[in-house]
């Protein structure tokens, strides 16, 4: 649960230099989209870290090295997001399978929330990807894929 700890903790990283970089590329809509999930993420990050508390764990403030800063296009941030909540997702299935494995049940249902959590991360990304794909970047495609990213705004 640590290392999850420190992968929720480098997704609140990695997405507030996403939208940093959505800032200074003109995709305003995009830029507040990620603001909320790097507050989105940092919440997972600590929500682990109580449970840890709780259980009477020993939950390890993460170091954050290694933020991407740098992305080719608007379509380049947004396959990276995407490409991130897979390896979350599958990072997260490991656990619930070792908490089976340990018998540790009370582990195992805290995870379902975030089982669940990533099916819904993982689907929106998707769903923003095929937006871009239908609206195109040419043009005015790219302004069309800001202003529509705020369907997805929670």
């Amino acid at each position: 649960l640590n290392a999850q700890i420190k992968m929720e903790a480098h997704a609140s990283a990695t997405y507030l230099a996403m939208a940093s970089w959505c800032e200074q590329n003109g995709f305003f809509t995009s830029a507040k989209f990620f603001f909320k999930q790097s507050e989105e993420e940092r919440g997972h990050m600590m929500k682990i870290f109580k449970f840890l508390v709780d259980t009477g764990g020993s939950p390890i403030s993460p170091e954050i090295t290694n933020i991407n800063h740098d992305y080719a296009s608007i379509v380049d941030v947004f396959e990276n997001t995407l490409e991130h909540e897979v390896t979350v997702t599958k990072s997260i299935h490991n656990i619930v399978k070792k908490t089976r494995d340990l018998g540790d049940i009370t582990a195992e249902r805290f995870l379902d929330w975030f089982v669940m959590e990533q099916v819904e991360e993982e689907n929106t990304i998707r769903d923003i990807l095929d937006m871009i794909a239908v609206t195109g970047t040419e043009g005015v495609g790219q302004q069309m894929i800001d202003n529509q990213v705020a369907n997805w705004i929670k």
